[in-house]
C-alpha cells in the first residue's frame, strides 16, 4: 500500500482528497492535517510515502513545510506533491526548488491526483498540464551575448551522449516509459542513465533535472 498524508486548511478539500485516494486499492490515507506545522510533525511521525501539500496554510505555509520535509537539508526526505489553487510562477519554482516531487492544481481532477501520487513514488514528477509549458519557459534563461552554448556547459560535458538525450526527454515532460519507447531503451536503462545524470549534475529529483536542462540551454537545439 502507498501511504499518503493530506495537508490542507480546508476540511472539504481534505475530505474530497481522502475519498479519491481511498477509492484506489493501493492507496491508504494515514492522516490529514490543516496547517504546515502539523504537516511537518505528522509526516515525521508517520513517515508516509507521499505528502499532498497545500501552499496557503496557517502556522508555516506549504512551501516552508515542503522545504523541511523534502529540501536539501532534510536528512530523511519525504516525497511531497504540492496541490494548490494558485499556479503563480513564484509558487511553482519555490515548491520545486524546495524539493517537491510534483505541482498539481486542485481542479486537475481525480485521475491526475492519483497519478501524481503514483508518479512521486516511482521517482517521476507530475506537473499540471496547464502550467507545464509556462514552467519550462520560466526556468529557461533569456539568451545573452555572454551565455555559453550547451556543449560549453561543464556539467553538460560530464554527461554521456545517451545521458544527454535522456535528460532532454525528461525535460520535455516524458515519463520513463515514454522515454524508453521513444529512444528504444528498456525501462531499467532509462532509469540508469537518468540516475547517473542526476548524480553528475547534483539534482535531487526529476524536476530539478528538467529545470537544470532548461536553464543550461540544453533544450535549444
Amino acid at each position: 500500500m502507498i501511504r499518503v498524508l493530506i495537508a490542507d486548511d480546508q476540511e472539504m478539500v481534505r475530505a474530497g482528497f481522502r475519498m479519491i485516494l481511498e477509492s484506489q486499492d493501493d492507496l491508504e490515507v494515514v492522516g490529514d492535517v490543516s496547517n504546515g506545522v502539523d504537516a511537518v510533525r505528522v509526516a515525521k511521525e508517520t513517515r508516509p510515502d507521499v505528502c499532498l501539500m497545500d501552499i496557503r496554510m496557517p502556522g508555516i505555509d506549504g512551501l516552508e513545510a515542503t522545504k523541511q520535509l523534502a529540501g536539501p537539508e532534510a536528512t530523511d526526505p519525504i516525497k511531497v506533491v504540492v496541490v494548490t489553487t494558485f499556479d503563480l510562477d513564484e509558487y511553482v519554482e519555490a515548491a520545486l526548488r524546495n524539493g517537491a516531487s510534483g505541482f498539481l492544481l486542485k481542479d486537475a481532477g481525480p485521475a491526475l491526483l492519483v497519478e501524481a501520487v503514483h508518479a512521486a513514488v516511482r521517482g517521476d514528477a507530475l506537473v499540471s498540464p496547464q502550467i507545464t509549458v509556462r514552467l519550462l519557459k520560466h526556468f529557461a534563461q533569456p539568451p545573452t551575448p555572454q551565455r555559453r552554448p550547451a556543449k560549453a556547459n561543464p556539467a553538460a560535458e560530464a554527461l554521456t551522449e545517451r545521458e544527454l538525450v535522456v535528460v532532454r526527454a525528461a525535460a520535455r515532460g516524458l515519463t520513463n516509459g515514454e522515454i524508453g519507447q521513444e529512444l528504444f531503451m528498456s525501462l531499467s536503462t532509462v532509469k540508469t542513465h537518468l540516475a547517473s545524470a542526476q548524480a553528475k549534475i547534483r539534482a535531487r529529483n526529476r524536476v530539478e533535472t528538467a529545470a537544470w536542462a532548461w536553464r543550461s540551454g540544453l533544450m535549444e537545439d
